[in-house]
């Protein structure tokens, strides 16, 4: 493993050590209740954008600089807020649709589990990841044009087919919704965190399914 390699792992460790390591996971804790869309903030922003540096590590075999780096993490804490906000939203409306009936298995955590996360992922997840694939992609063509495109320009340089086949049809049922599922069996404050957390996974396997193609 390079030095770089070992910067990068020590980084998401130590991050992770601090929100989980008995002296600091206290104050986590405190933080995550009082200032929930802070912490959603923070925890993208960090885990997300250290995500999208190895991906690019995978694809291009060696660190590299991404062009906007900054305004990325402040998408990526925009999206932490945003999956803060969801998390909730899904996790009490499949609650109150079981104890109305309109849900079955009352009772099941796993069942409202599973309920949460295909709720999530099948209503939310499509608009999200094409606002996040709209975001990236004017970053993108902000660096490589050196101005700001127009939304024309964003729209027809993103590869809608590919998004709606693969993004949307194969990983929300394959991925999504099966490792949201097990997100929303763990403790409350611990699943924002998972969800980031999971991005950088995700982002790996497309990274690499991408560098063996290419190869």
């Amino acid at each position: 493993m390079k030095k770089k390699d070992m910067l990068w792992v020590l980084c998401v460790c130590a991050f992770l050590a601090l929100l989980v390591a008995p002296p600091t996971a206290p104050y986590y804790r405190a933080i995550n209740a009082s200032l929930p869309y802070v912490a959603g903030f923070v925890k993208f922003a960090v885990l997300a954008t250290l995500g999208d540096l190895l991906s690019v590590r995978i694809l291009r075999h060696g660190w590299t600089k991404i062009p906007g780096i900054g305004w990325r993490a402040l998408v990526y804490g925009f999206i932490g807020m945003l999956i803060t906000l969801v998390m909730g939203l899904f996790s009490g409306g499949v609650i109150a649709a079981q104890s109305t009936g309109l849900l079955p298995f009352t009772g099941s955590s796993f069942a409202t589990a599973f309920f949460t996360s295909a709720a999530m992922n099948l209503f939310f997840g499509p608009t999200f990841m094409g606002f996040h694939r709209v975001s990236d992609t004017f970053i993108d063509l902000c660096y490589s044009l050196s101005r700001r495109p127009t939304a024309s320009e964003v729209v027809s340089a993103i590869d809608w087919h590919g998004f709606l086949t693969f993004v949307v049809a194969k990983t929300i049922p394959i991925f999504w919704i099966p490792v949201h599922t097990l997100v929303f069996l763990l403790p409350g404050e611990y699943r924002v965190l998972a969800a980031a957390i999971l991005s950088i996974v995700m982002g790996a396997i497309l990274s690499f399914a991408k560098s063996k193609k290419a190869s």
